[in-house]
């Protein structure tokens, strides 16, 4: 798993051929409070790498979910229409938010590693 400095985490392989699957992180979920409504990028939507794809709103605030990679959304987590809370109680696994296949595969080298992330959020 890899990381962005905007807290997503990216896992591959995704479930569809060469695609990785994103959600955000634990920190990220708990910094945000009780998740009330997800917005997600629609299938076939081609997303520049930190480009805003999404929204997710909580009883906190609502943040911007951004895109980890160039590439096109080929799967969205339909689950989290009915129950967002998946982002809060399983944000690693059902609480998952899309799939993109990479347009650019390179840039998966520009991801943090975990130990890189950590140490921005104890920097923070």
């Amino acid at each position: 798993m890899q990381y962005t400095a905007e807290h997503e985490w990216v896992r591959t392989p995704g479930e569809h051929d060469g695609s990785v699957r994103v959600g955000i992180t634990h920190y990220a979920q708990d910094a945000l409070g009780d998740i009330v409504y997800v917005s997600l990028p629609e299938l076939g939507t081609r997303l520049e790498a930190g480009s805003t794809c999404g929204e997710l709103e909580s009883t906190k605030s609502v943040s911007d979910v951004y895109a980890p990679l160039t590439g096109e959304v080929v799967a969205r987590n339909e689950s989290l229409d009915a129950t967002p809370e998946l982002v809060n109680n399983d944000p690693y696994g059902g609480g998952w938010l899309f799939e993109i296949v990479p347009g650019n595969p390179e840039e998966l080298a520009t991801l943090l590693a975990a130990a890189d992330y950590t140490a921005t959020i104890d920097a923070s």
